[in-house]
């Protein structure tokens, strides 16, 4: 039996419901949630079906069929225990070319209710032909507890922004591909979100353009703190070059046939140089393909960005920068302080833990009214905290170190500068953050920050 599966809009038309008993409540329940004109002929009904009747969702009337019941209604259901008035409604029916369905007797069927999962106005349904009802229930079963629950709301988002596009952007193959990229992406609320932004733009206004290398800052490391462009240019990048601590999390945001490759340098260990990271992005831009050199925190600081940029300058290949939230932005966020402050801070100073310390820094004056914020501090800060201090800043100034800043691993350190070199390592990535405007640490921040004292 070869079968066409189809969803029909029932509402407001009429259908005919020949039984008033167990199995005739069942269809009830799924017919009255289409809308559907539902009268029910049976001599006697249960208590469920009179209470229905009687609140005016559907007409009982309380006799045994006769064969003009049938007469204009757009489907037919027999679901009578006496086959043999299922059999005389089902010819009747059939004699008047309107389909109907007899409860359990296949012969008598022009079709079948499927068991269905339902998802706001997603819809699953499952037919067995009528052969295994209860197989049918089983796989209902294993679908409804793969789905998840919110994808109802999710569709009804979807739907919202799928007429957006019929309305604004013109039929042809690119409206078709759009729409079925939305169909993979997430929805939020937010005006900023990146799928409703494609929507405005198109999609490929947010693309990654081919022969173009863009150095773009993912950011700390929560997928959250992406700028909307970054996002952009991530999800449809056909090459991404990436530090070593970019995390896991921002790069599945990349599409499934996108070259990704590892291009970081940590530790001291390189295991490609910068010439060939340089080569790398040339070779991808003059083979036309969008290039996202991707950056942790901010690409503009202390990422080689300048190195780049020349060589792209030199090789002739256009190049677009991206800004990313810097980990000293995470990092005060995760304290809760200001790394200026107009009373004990007037100054910031941004510097590399393998530059923070200078043999000519004695000549300097010690800005102790300056927050001191420094990249990769290295594991042993008993140098860097001599040489401050030779500087003049006084043993007491407050210290803080941020591990995996904005990650759900992060951790927070406090101390001071004269107990820097005695503090235990913490997980890199890392930052140090020293000067009074962290003197006081944001009470919630505060907790966390001498749990992991306490631990250390």
């Amino acid at each position: 039996m070869s079968l066409l599966p189809v969803f029909l809009k029932l509402e407001g038309r009429r259908c005919l419901l020949v039984g008033a008993g167990t199995v005739a409540l069942e269809k009830i329940g799924s017919l009255l949630k289409t809308g559907i004109k539902l009268r029910v002929v049976a001599p006697r009904a249960g208590a469920e079906i009179r209470e229905l009747a009687e609140q005016g969702k559907l007409e009982w009337v309380g006799r045994a069929f006769e064969p003009a019941d049938l007469d204009g209604n757009f489907i037919v259901i027999a679901a009578t225990d006496v086959p043999e008035v299922n059999a005389a409604v089902y010819h009747g029916a059939m004699e008047r070319n309107i389909p109907c369905n007899s409860v359990d007797d296949i012969p008598n069927c022009d079709f079948f209710f499927g068991a269905v999962v339902a998802r706001g106005d997603l819809q699953i349904a499952i037919s067995t032909a009528g052969e295994s009802p209860a197989l049918a229930q089983r796989l209902k079963r294993e679908i409804d507890e793969q789905l998840p629950h919110d994808l109802g709301a999710w569709l009804a988002k979807l739907g919202e922004l799928r007429r957006g596009v019929l309305l604004t952007h013109p039929k042809g193959e690119e409206r078709k591909l759009l729409l079925h990229e939305l169909a993979h992406r997430e929805i939020c609320d937010s005006a900023l979100c990146a799928t409703k932004q494609l929507v405005r733009t198109g999609r490929e206004a947010a693309r990654a353009e081919g022969g173009r290398v863009y150095l773009v800052g993912a950011g700390p490391g929560d997928p959250e703190l992406l700028t909307v462009k970054a996002l952009r240019l991530i999800e449809s990048a056909e090459v991404i070059l990436h530090d070593d601590m970019v995390v896991p999390a921002i790069l599945d945001l990349a599409p499934p046939h996108a070259v990704v490759v590892n291009v970081g340098k940590r530790c001291g260990a390189k295991s490609i140089t910068q010439e060939e990271i340089n080569a790398l992005m040339i070779e991808h831009a003059r083979a036309g393909r969008g290039v996202v050199r991707l950056k942790s925190g901010d690409p503009m600081l202390f990422s080689r960005a300048a190195e780049e940029l020349a060589a792209l300058a030199d090789a002739g290949v256009p190049c677009e920068i991206v800004p990313g939230v810097s980990a000293a932005f995470a990092a005060a966020a995760a304290i809760g302080r200001s790394l200026t402050d107009r009373e004990w801070a007037s100054n910031v100073i941004f510097s590399a833990g393998h530059h923070a310390q200078s043999h000519n820094r004695a000549a300097l004056p010690a800005l102790e009214d300056a927050t001191r914020v420094v990249y990769m501090p290295g594991r042993d800060l008993t140098l860097l905290a001599a040489e401050w201090m030779a500087e003049g800043l006084p043993a007491d100034l407050p210290c803080v170190v941020v591990s995996r800043a904005a990650q759900p691993d992060q951790q927070m350190l406090r101390t001071t500068l004269g107990a820097l070199g005695e503090t235990k390592p913490v997980t890199a990535p890392s930052l140090l953050i020293a000067g009074w405007a962290v003197r006081h640490i944001a009470e919630a921040c505060s907790r966390k920050v001498d749990e992991v004292a306490a631990t250390n």
